[in-house]
């Protein structure tokens, strides 16, 4: 009230005001921070995407991200658990081309590689997939994305679920064993739920084959999720010359799903870690091809997108992670307000001087009105009437509540009424 010179009332709802919006502001950046922690679904244990995330658990705990690795039956159960509310799961690797009702609350960070599909059989070549018509085929668990792609190959080339062919959902371990015991004649294996080692050892084994899709183009015009990728004569292994031949194969690129409130400043540090992991060349991609912009099914994030066309923020090119998130959480929280709540604080003072300058300021014009007049009329009774409009004004500055403040303009105004009256007191009989 001293300093702004305001009464109580508007002195206290200024205070009040004040104190909401700090603390608002407050409780906003402390719940603005980045999770210290974050959970990442995979696949079967042993397969690719476990291993991706163990990876990017190391890079992310180095900055201070504490990362749980879950593992699930495959892409169908991580976009499950990503869409279940109460799942605490943030992060998961999930095959491209997979839809379930809840997508639409989920936000793709990028495509990271792409995921062959490799169909092992026993006996004879084969060079259709209709050909494995009233056989055994162990097509993956359910929820697993290699079930989901198994099953729409085969029902492309007439084989369904209930008819003549045996389907069963062995996971990779599992049907590699079914193979070699003659347990089954064809597995669908990709290295979601499939480790490398079996992968490899299966390629190895003289009596078993490797399917080449010798329609792979009409399969990926028909499945627009589909890639071709080639397998190159002896890239296993030039000694043995594995595969002996080039081999075309199908497969779906792999995505990075993220709820939709993951936290944008970890966007850049995941990126960063899928960066890292994924952008090595392979036998099926080029150095620097992944991670990469492409969507599918699943939005792509507006941060992410950021992130894939110009890298990490400057701050976090320039601090560490929990430091350039914290200047952020500052700049954007704190910095409004105090370019809201200064300017707001300050216009309070200035608008009651102003409204009460032009209280004064009216009075002043009645004032000179009443000098004009006495100088240009003549007449007695015209002046009489002065009088009565004077006594007006001295009423009603009488009845005037001013503050300290503007106790200078007030008495020169009391002056200037006593100089005004002493005129219209004055004047002839």
């Amino acid at each position: 009230m001293d300093l702004f010179d305001v009464s109580p009332i508007v002195a206290f709802t200024a205070i009040a005001a004040t104190i909401a919006i700090v603390t608002f502001a407050t409780v906003y950046f402390v719940q603005s921070a980045p999770p210290s922690s974050i959970t990442i679904s995979t696949g079967p244990e042993g397969g690719a995407f476990q291993k991706y995330a163990l990876k990017y658990k190391a890079i992310l705990e180095k900055n201070g991200v504490k990362v749980n690795v879950v593992t699930s039956e495959g892409s169908l159960d991580n976009l499950k658990r990503l869409i279940d509310p109460k799942s605490k799961v943030d992060l998961a690797f999930v095959q491209g081309g997979i839809v379930t009702p809840g997508v639409e609350d989920l936000d793709s960070l990028g495509s990271v590689s792409y995921q062959p599909l490799f169909v092992f059989y026993r006996g004879k070549p084969m060079e259709l997939i209709s050909e494995f018509a009233g056989k055994h085929i162990a097509i993956g668990p359910e929820g697993s994305g290699t079930r989901k792609f198994a099953l729409s190959i085969l029902n492309a080339n007439g084989i369904m679920e209930g008819g003549p062919t045996t389907l069963v959902d062995w996971e990779g371990e599992e049907a590699a064993k079914g193979l070699k015991e003659g347990k089954i004649d064809a597995a669908f294996l990709m290295s979601e739920s499939s480790s490398t080692d079996i992968l490899h050892a299966l390629l190895r084994e003289s009596d078993m084959y490797l399917y080449s899709f010798k329609q792979a183009s009409a399969y990926s015009r028909k499945i627009d999720y589909l890639n071709i990728l080639e397998l190159p004569e002896g890239s296993i292994d030039f000694g043995q010359n594995i595969p002996a031949h080039d081999v075309y194969l199908l497969g779906p690129m792999v995505e990075l799903v993220a709820k939709k409130n993951f936290h944008p400043a970890l966007i850049d540090l995941v990126l960063e870690a899928a960066t890292s992991v994924h952008s090595h060349a392979s036998v099926l991609q080029k150095r620097g091809e992944f991670p990469a912009p492409i969507e599918h099914a699943i939005r792509l994030s507006d941060d992410a997108t950021r992130f894939h066309k110009s890298g990490k923020g400057w701050l976090n090119r320039l601090l560490p992670f929990w430091l350039a998130s914290l200047v952020t959480r500052i700049t954007v929280v704190f910095l409004p307000v105090l370019l809201v709540l200064v300017p707001l604080l300050k216009s309070i003072p200035a608008f009651f001087r102003w409204k009460t300058q032009m209280k004064i300021r009216r009075h002043y014009r009645a004032l000179l009105a009443i000098e004009k007049r006495f100088f240009d009329t003549p007449d007695r009774t015209e002046r009489e009437r002065l009088r009565d409009d004077f006594d007006r004004i001295v009423r009603a500055v009488n009845k005037m509540k001013v503050k300290a403040a503007f106790a200078d303009q007030f008495y020169g105004l009391r002056g200037h009424i006593d100089y005004v009256h002493g005129l219209v007191t004055k004047m002839p009989a």
